[in-house]
Parts: C-alpha cells; structure tokens; sequence
C-alpha cells in the first residue's frame, strides 16, 4: 500500500500530508500509483519514486531517481585485427542486436579520436581495419597531453563530431590514447547531446589500470588540474596490452606508480609481485610471460599483476563512482601531486607525482607508528626498483601546507587522509597533526633528498 500520513507541524500547528508513489506506464504514459507495484511486463514499474508532501502553504515534490550505469572492462589481444570485431560491437551486451548488427548490411559509422603519438604509430593500422571491415569513419588526431589538456580541445572534439553528424544512440565515440586524451573524449561525449556513449581504449600502462576503468572525465581549469569534468563512465573500456610495445621505459614506470597504489592500500600479494617481478615487466613492457634470459621464474607476472590492479580499482570505484563517499582509499598519493604536478609541468609524468606523493605519505606513517621501519624501507625499495622518483626538490613544506588547506576546504572540514597500516593494508586518518606532517618531511628530505636517483 502506498503511504499517506498526516502529520502535525511542531512549528505551526499546520497538518502535513505525505505520500509515497509509484510510476507506472500504461499505454506508453507514466501514472503515479500509490502503493507497490509489481512488473506485469518488461519495464512497466520505474525505479523511481515520487513523494508528494501537502500543507496549508501549498504542495512540494521530492523525486528519487537511480541512475544506473553498466559498462564493461573487456581484455583482448589484436584489438586492430580485422577478424575481431571487438571495437566495433564489443559494448553491445544484447545478443539479439549484436547478431541484427553482424548481419545488417548497412554500413557501421564510428568516429575515432587518437592522441597525436598514438596517431603516427597506429592510424594506418586503424584504417585498414576500419575500411576491411567497411566502416564509414573519421579519425581526429589531438595533442592529447597534460599542458593542452583544456575545453579547448573539448570543443574541438564537439565541432568534428557534429560535422560528423554522430547518431548518439548508435554510435559511440572511440578514444584511443592515454589516460589524457580517454578523459578529454569522455568530457566532450557526456556534453554532445547531454550525453553520447563512448569507448575507451588505453595506451599506456597508467591509463590501462587507471584512467581507463573508472567514470571521472575531465580537464584542466584556473591551473588547478581537472578543475572541470563530469562522472560518465564509457560503455566499455578494452585492453590490450600489445600497444605498451611502443611506449617509452619511462611510461612503463609511470603505469606502475598506480599499481603500487593499490597494493599498499589493499593488496600484498600485489606488492610483493612487483617488488619481485618489477625489473621484468619494465624490461618487457608487460608483453612476455618469464622466457629468455628470465627463464621461467617470472610467470604471468604481467597478466596477474595488471588484473590484480585493475580488480582491486574497480572494488573502490564501483560502489562510489560518482564519489558521494569522501572517504576514498584510492585518493593515495593525490593529496599534493596535483599541485606538484602542475607546477612542474612538463617535467613530471602523472605517476611519478603521485610516487612522490606517496612516498612523503610512507614517511608520516612511519612517523605516526603505523608502519614498521622495516615496511617502511621495503616499500621505498620498491618504489626504486619500479625506477620511480621517491623525492622531488619542488615538494616543499609549504606545498604540502596549501595542499592540505584545500582538502580540508572541500573535504568536509576532514583530512581524510589515506595512509598504509602495514603492506596491503590502509586506513583514513582525520588526525595527523602539523607536528607529525613536518618531522615526517624533514626525515624524508634527509633521508631521500640527497640522493642522485631521486631526481628526474
């Protein structure tokens, strides 16, 4: 039965009536129906609710509608093979359709866009397989990097889309890229038409683990990064590790900066695969399984180790992906690297920031007694051997002051701040206080701030 009640108002003496409805479609229009109803058919009850409140003072209405996004994280290998139709039909979820697809004669329209570098390596290769397969396409190669990462290049998307006459429902855009350019195209598809989907396809170990399998868009703004941005995940995300064959060493060691991430707040087992294999998968760039001069020790060092972060992301984000829950153990090393990051642009890739964000985080939980001194140099060990910068002569005091300042400002008046408890282990702290924050940065600074490795 659907709820009415009558309340009497404390402040007034005025009655309140309240009543929850239910929508239900009839005839191809919703009515509002007190009580519970049942689906009779396919779609027929909505999700939501409306609850209408009536006083002496007029009416009002309150309305709970889920928004329910399903997207997908698909391996696959070849990606650019013709014979697989992965990029072209791999969102599509309903067999029925997929099959009408397969066979639907009219030609399929997607437009594509590709960060520069990506463009110059592999746009001969997309086009062949676009054009084996009889697609009617547009390719639009950005510079998709952190100093143009901007509405500029938002709008630019926009225009080439609508030159393209993009059909919203049935064509999704294609980003193929880093972490830069997937974030550029999800901002500009969740504006075209309030919202068209899109499809991701990362490039680079960072935005393979990272970028590419969560619903954050976004630009940089008043050079504050990703000032500007929505939450509007991809209707599918898909990896293929092949395309890390052509990115630097140094990008490789970037990738795994957020993959330690996850293994200090939640993951051992990963921690220790990339404290053992880490040399590895930066000598292979996560293409091979141990061979060669490795033997056989390593495994599926690349395989485990990528599907661990990427499960471990995805258990964080999913439950909280528009971020309604402050408390977030994925904020890990992003407390001061945002601003590290702008400020020594370009010098500094996004992961080697949050490294360095990360490392300074290892030091005042050491400080505050709750990681061992012997965790504690296991862990900087790691990050060495990942060839990750632990210290940066710019990470000053002063930016660690402003930084938390900011976080307390848009954080609820809460630190919130993440910290490892032991490996594979962490908790949010509210309490750290300032004394403990400027022991643990002069301790840092001895004991890391001389060193010749530490300096990109």
């Amino acid at each position: 039965m659907g709820k009415t009640l009558n309340l009497g108002d404390a402040v007034n003496g005025s009655t309140e009536s309240k009543t929850e409805f239910s929508l239900l479609r009839v005839d191809n229009t919703w009515r509002c129906k007190m009580g519970t109803c049942s689906n009779h058919g396919r779609g027929n009850v909505s999700a939501a609710k409306i609850f209408e409140s009536v006083t002496e003072r007029g009416s009002s209405w309150t309305v709970v509608s889920p928004i329910v996004f399903t997207y997908q994280v698909v391996e696959t290998q070849c990606l650019l093979d013709p014979s697989n139709d992965t990029l072209l039909l791999g969102h599509i979820r309903d067999t029925r359709q997929l099959e009408e697809l397969r066979n639907n004669p009219k030609p399929l329209r997607r437009f594509v866009v590709m960060d520069q570098v990506v463009y110059n390596l592999y746009a001969a290769k997309l086009r062949d397989y676009l054009e084996a397969r009889h697609v009617v396409y547009s390719i639009l190669p950005l510079p998709t990097t952190e100093e143009n990462k901007s509405m500029e290049l938002v709008m630019k998307i926009l225009d080439e889309v609508h030159k393209f006459s993009l059909d919203r429902r049935g064509e999704p855009i294609i980003a193929i890229g880093g972490g830069v350019c997937l974030d550029i195209v999800g901002l500009a598809a969740s504006l075209y038409r309030r919202r068209t989907p899109y499809i991701r396809v990362p490039t680079t170990l960072l935005s393979y683990v990272d970028a590419s399998v969560g619903a954050k868009t976004g630009v940089n703004f008043a050079s504050c990064k990703n000032k500007l941005g929505s939450y509007v995940p991809p209707v599918a995300t898909f990896l293929d590790r092949s395309f890390f064959q052509t990115i630097s060493r140094r990008q490789i060691s970037n990738g795994l900066a957020e993959m330690l991430k996850m293994a200090l707040m939640k993951h051992r087992e990963l921690f220790e695969l990339l404290e053992t294999h880490g040399p590895f998968l930066l000598d292979t760039k996560f293409q091979s399984e141990g061979s060669g001069k490795y033997g056989g020790k390593h495994g599926k060092a690349a395989v485990t180790s990528s599907r661990m972060a990427i499960k471990s992301m995805l258990e964080e984000l999913a439950p909280n992906l528009w971020e309604d829950e402050l408390n977030r153990l994925v904020d890990f090393g992003h407390l001061i690297s945002p601003e590290l990051e702008m400020e020594v642009l370009p010098t500094l890739l996004h992961g080697e920031a949050v490294n360095i964000d990360m490392s300074y985080m290892v030091y005042v939980s050491r400080e505050r007694g709750l990681l061992t001194e012997g965790d504690k140099l296991r862990i900087i060990g790691c990050m060495e051997g990942l060839e990750l910068p632990v210290w940066h002569p710019d990470f000053t005091m002063e930016m660690v002051n402003r930084s938390f300042q900011n976080r307390l400002k848009h954080s609820g008046g809460l630190a919130r701040m993440p910290l490892p408890i032991s490996l594979g282990r962490a908790d949010i702290f509210n309490d750290t206080t300032d004394e403990v924050l400027c022991k643990a940065f002069k301790k840092w600074c001895d004991e890391l701030g001389t060193s010749s490795k530490t300096l990109i």
